[in-house]
């Protein structure tokens, strides 16, 4: 779940893979494989993307619906 999640948001906002490959430090090949769910996201990259997208882990993570704390 968390993959559509964070791929539709990247999308919503028109940004580019790359771009977010930057923001968490790894390869845009690598970035792709996580918004396709082939590669697991860490803990660490899950907060760095609530904190950039402004929403909740849990909103990223699909435990809940709710985009804002």
């Amino acid at each position: 779940m968390y993959y559509k999640r964070i791929r539709e948001l990247r999308e919503d906002n028109d940004i580019p893979q790359k771009d977010i490959a930057k923001i968490l430090n790894t390869s845009q090949q690598h970035y792709s494989r996580i918004e396709k769910g082939s590669t697991e996201i860490t803990a660490d990259r899950v907060v760095t993307l609530a904190k950039f997208y402004n929403v909740t882990t849990d909103y990223l993570l699909g435990l809940s619906d709710e985009k804002k704390y």
